[in-house]
């Protein structure tokens, strides 16, 4: 376990908080771990009927902590903490749930496309910026997008990176509801009320309705996604992304073919 993570359970609502505010929720292997194993307990206990994420008012995530994810990542794909995390997330069974404000950076943007319901503060940003990395898509987003937004608009934003805003976001048809951000948590705990006090067997057969079409292509999506993940960690884009990062410049790709 780390400190980094905490979870409680109240209400039939397990609350898996993201808690590294000084590195903003920058998302280490240890923390992943972390994330997998609040995603199995709340599958393994029937006290669970929400599962809601979120981390503070200023920020969700700023993303994976590239000083550790420059180095690798230890193992095969759906055998590392973040590999275990996603394939998780992507097959539970109960409704998952986030309240997100301020950054919320590569993964935590993606893992949204595996929530049932979002809530985004009005001071959001999402930003997937794998290419600006010298990275690939991840979490399933190169197949959900496309099929959510169509091809161009998915595009558009997985191939430059751009970041956008809540009300954006909501446009497209990626959360739900915009508040202040002070409010997120509360109007998430609402819905997350409201569907632990629904039928359980009633929700859970719903979400695998809403799931089936998508489901086997996901899997194969985010394998192939992980895998190649993989392969740009060590590439010589990748370094120099991660090296302009470190010295606070702009990298150079030009000499790159």
């Amino acid at each position: 376990m780390t400190e980094h993570v905490l979870t409680e359970l109240h209400d039939h609502t397990l609350t898996v908080r993201l808690n590294r505010p000084d590195r903003k929720n920058a998302l280490t292997h240890e923390m992943y771990t972390a994330l997998g194993d609040a995603m199995e307990q709340a599958e393994q206990n029937d006290q669970v009927r929400c599962v809601l994420f979120c981390g503070n008012e200023d920020c969700f995530t700023a993303g994976n902590d590239l000083g550790e994810f420059a180095r690798g990542l230890p193992g095969a794909f759906r055998e590392t903490p973040v590999g275990r995390f996603l394939f998780l997330l992507a097959s539970a069974t109960k409704p998952v749930l986030a309240a997100v404000n301020g950054p919320a950076v590569g993964i935590g943007t993606t893992m949204l496309l595996h929530c049932d319901m979002v809530v985004a503060g009005n001071n959001t940003r999402f930003l997937m910026p794998f290419t600006n990395l010298g990275l690939s898509p991840e979490g399933g987003s190169s197949l959900l997008l496309p099929d959510w937004l169509g091809r161009v608009r998915a595009a558009e934003l997985l191939m430059l990176g751009d970041a956008f805003t809540a009300e954006e976001a909501k446009a497209m048809g990626l959360i739900n509801r915009i508040c202040p951000p002070e409010d997120t948590e509360n109007q998430a705990r609402v819905l997350c009320d409201r569907l632990s006090a629904q039928p359980p067997a009633a929700i859970r057969a719903t979400k695998e309705m809403l799931n089936r079409a998508t489901r086997d292509s996901l899997k194969e999506t985010m394998l192939a996604e992980g895998e190649r993940f993989a392969e740009r960690l060590q590439s010589d884009e990748a370094a120099e992304a991660f090296a302009a990062f470190r010295e606070k410049r702009k990298p150079d790709f030009s000499r790159f073919s």
